[in-house]
């Protein structure tokens, strides 16, 4: 009996704990740089997380997911869409190609959090569809400006 209690206990302890830790908004974005690698920043930030067994994640990094998302659309309203209609030229096409890369950060992680639903079992397949479209899409525009200068913008902002 006391066997089975203790492995019972292992077995729980082993399972996927959190891979995320609390961060902020200014440290996780990739909105910086130069465009055209949008798609592989964005996937580094969320490289600790098991891809292979997405059915496994813990509550935390769904939480982190979900921040991620909601900080970066933050960023966006708050932030990026003022501060490219208030620029012109060159810098207000950083600015645009900064808003971009933050895009495809929100929805890598809007898609990670929905593949994640959908590993465990709930019904995501149409919001998975609509996001990865969209995802697809602002990973074209990247790749089209690709070496082009990219501006970030700071935000005051802190994940789960």
């Amino acid at each position: 009996m006391r066997f089975t209690l203790a492995l019972l206990l292992a077995s729980a302890a082993s399972t996927q704990a959190g891979v995320f830790t609390q961060t902020t908004y200014n440290a996780v974005q990739i909105s910086g740089g130069t465009a055209g690698n949008a798609q592989a920043e964005a996937e580094a930030v969320f490289s600790a997380l098991d891809q292979n067994d997405l059915a496994g994640a813990d509550q935390d990094d769904i939480a982190f997911l979900d921040s991620v998302n909601q900080i970066c659309n933050g960023a966006e309203d708050d932030v990026f869409n003022g501060a490219v209609a208030a620029a012109t030229g060159d810098a207000a096409d950083a600015l645009q190609r900064g808003k971009i890369k933050n895009k495809v950060l929100k929805l890598t992680a809007s898609v990670l959090r929905l593949s994640i639903d959908q590993a465990q079992g709930k019904d995501t397949a149409d919001e998975l569809a609509t996001e990865q479209g969209k995802l697809a899409t602002n990973i074209q525009q990247d790749e089209d400006e690709a070496g082009n200068p990219s501006t970030a913008v700071q935000f005051d902002a802190t994940t789960s």
